[in-house]
C-alpha cells in the first residue's frame, strides 16, 4: 500500500523460532506506530499476557501478518485487508513461512488462518477448529482467535483463549523434542 509503513523486520522476532504467529494486520495505534507487531495498544497487551501465559517470550517467537501495511478507511481507522491486498502480500507470508521455517505456526484470527490457506489448503474453519492442530505444509498448523478487546468481548474471552495457547504452548514444546 502506497505510503503505508511496512511491519516486516529483525523486530518481528527470532528468525529461528519453533513459533511462527501470524496476525491479520499491523494497527494503526499498534505495530503501524511502532514498527513493532502487537506493540502499543489493547490488543498488543493481550497478546503479551497471552504469550507470557503459555511461557513463550518475544525473543523465542516470530510475529508477522498476513498482510505487512496497515490497510485503512478513508478515515484513517483500521480496516479488514481487502481481498487484493491479501493476494498482493501472499507471496511475502509464504516467503516468511519458508524463512522462519517454524514446527509450528499459529494462525490468530479468521483473516490470518484464511491467509494461510492461499500458500496452502488446510479446510480450517475457526469456529470449529480453534486450538486444534492439523498438519499443514510440512509442519503444524494451529487457529486461535485474535486477541483484540472486540474478539474477547464478543467471540472468545481472553480466559478461554488462554486456555488454547496452554495448548499451542504444549504442541510446540512436543514438537521441539521430537527434533
Amino acid at each position: 500500500m502506497e505510503g503505508r509503513r511496512r511491519v516486516l523486520s529483525p523486530r518481528n522476532g527470532n528468525t529461528s523460532a519453533r513459533l511462527l504467529l501470524v496476525a491479520e494486520a499491523p494497527g494503526a495505534r499498534g505495530a503501524e506506530r511502532t514498527g513493532v507487531p502487537f506493540c502499543g495498544d489493547v490488543s498488543g497487551r493481550n497478546f503479551e499476557r497471552l504469550l507470557k501465559g503459555a511461557g513463550f517470550s518475544r525473543e523465542e517467537v516470530f510475529v508477522t501478518n498476513a498482510v505487512i501495511c496497515n490497510p485503512q478507511s478513508a478515515g484513517g481507522a483500521n480496516r479488514p485487508p481487502s481481498a487484493s491486498e491479501l493476494a498482493a502480500c501472499s507471496h511475502w507470508l509464504r516467503a516468511t513461512v519458508e524463512l522462519i521455517d517454524p514446527a509450528v505456526v499459529a494462525a490468530l484470527g479468521r483473516v490470518a488462518l484464511d491467509s494461510l490457506g492461499r500458500i496452502a489448503a488446510h479446510g480450517l474453519v475457526l469456529k470449529r477448529h480453534c486450538a486444534r492442530p492439523q498438519r499443514w505444509f510440512g509442519r503444524w498448523l494451529v487457529p486461535l482467535y485474535h486477541p483484540s478487546p472486540r474478539v474477547a468481548a464478543s467471540h472468545r474471552r481472553l480466559e478461554m483463549q488462554a486456555g488454547d495457547w496452554q495448548i499451542l504452548s504444549a504442541l510446540v514444546r512436543d514438537a521441539g523434542s521430537a527434533e
